[in-house]
């Protein structure tokens, strides 16, 4: 599911991925040999503060001169290709679950735009919009068709694909955070599952859970990696950059010494628990599309913090694992040229290329 997907008329051209998300972008491109995969060009370039503002993107030659960038040092194989599959940021996207009455195929986009009216705090004509219909295996629903749409404001895609097409490139599918997180971190061999993706990133943090591989619910909050830097920061009277380089050598502290590190940090983490608690609980009691959570999974730059995934799993009281965006990809006997750490920062990215691998066999 993307939206914009294009028509390629030379598919012997592989498609990338790319992540632009508020102070960095990464690119992937993998290659098919068959039944085996293999990693064929990533990069990642750092953006400055301001450039893209909660998914807005304020200054287009600066995004743009990024890009090139990343294409530029990629490796091990420098990218050629044009083709591309962004993202779209997710504070920019309205997902919902609508039910419909069971009918053909041929009436169900007219019905879609009427459930979209009374869904979407935005008129129809400022959405550009996708919609998939669910198994009804994972929702069961008498007489009715449960459907997944998303839409997300023209102007957001238009700025995306603006700075896409001034950097040289040919962007053939754009597709939220949470949809291509979900297609590298959810395995395909256990997707009747019920799963929440906790993205800890620099600005937000982005909960995702999904059932069966298709995201049910989407919410983020302004807490994030950041915030630590910044509760370290006041704490302990030093720069923002000391404090950084302190969260990344020490990350929360210990939180069974109780020291001075984790005394500092835990507003910030214990207000990260109830926001999941909150996530969780509304999933369940109120949308009622699962009776539990089956699992948890962090990824995201903040996810790498030391100390912070068993905190969270001994506050939730329940196991929690980190990200692999390879597990739908057979590597053969190789390991991933991009490291354990960095991997789970590319989970978007990886989403996005194997879109991209497998775009000609989408309807």
């Amino acid at each position: 599911m993307g939206l914009l997907n294009r028509k390629i008329f030379n598919e012997g051209e592989n498609i990338f991925g790319l992540d632009l998300s508020d102070l960095s972008l990464k690119l992937i491109k993998l290659k098919d040999h068959g039944n085996i995969q293999s990693v064929e060009s990533y990069a990642s370039v750092l953006m400055s503060p301001g450039c893209v503002s909660d998914g807005e993107i304020r200054k287009k030659d600066y995004v743009v001169s990024a890009i090139k960038k990343a294409i530029s040092i990629s490796g091990p194989k420098k990218i050629k290709s044009k083709k591309v599959i962004c993202s779209l940021p997710e504070t920019k996207a309205f997902l919902r679950i609508i039910s419909i009455p069971q009918m053909e195929e041929a009436e169900m986009n007219e019905a879609v735009k009427w459930e979209m009216e009374a869904n979407i705090p935005l008129p129809l004509e400022q959405v550009y919009y996708d919609w998939q219909v669910i198994p009804k295996e994972l929702l069961p629903e008498k007489n009715k068709i449960n459907i997944i749409v998303v839409a997300i404001a023209k102007v957001a895609v238009d700025q995306v694909v603006e700075v896409l097409e001034a950097a040289g490139l040919e962007p053939v599918g754009l597709e939220i955070e949470s949809i291509a997180q979900a297609r590298s971190l959810l395995s395909e061999k256990n997707n009747d599952l019920t799963v929440l993706i906790v993205d800890i990133g620099d600005r937000r943090t982005s909960f995702s859970i999904n059932k069966g591989g298709f995201p049910c619910f989407t919410s983020s909050i302004p807490l994030c990696g950041q915030s630590l830097t910044y509760v370290i920061s006041k704490g302990m009277g030093i720069s923002f950059e000391e404090a950084e380089k302190i969260k990344f050598s020490y990350g929360i502290g210990n939180d069974f010494k109780n020291d001075s590190l984790f005394r500092i940090t835990r507003s910030v983490l214990e207000n990260l628990v109830q926001e999941i608690e909150r996530s969780m609980d509304f999933y369940i009691t109120g949308l009622k599309y699962s009776e539990s959570i089956d699992k948890i999974i962090l990824c995201g730059g903040g996810a790498n913090t030391k100390g912070i995934l068993p905190y969270l799993s001994k506050k939730l009281g329940r196991e929690i694992e980190l990200g692999n965006p390879w597990i739908n990809i057979n590597l053969g006997k190789k390991l991933p040229i991009i490291g354990k750490n960095q991997s789970v920062q590319y989970s978007t990215a990886i989403g996005l290329a194997l879109k991209g691998l497998h775009y000609e066999d989408l309807p």
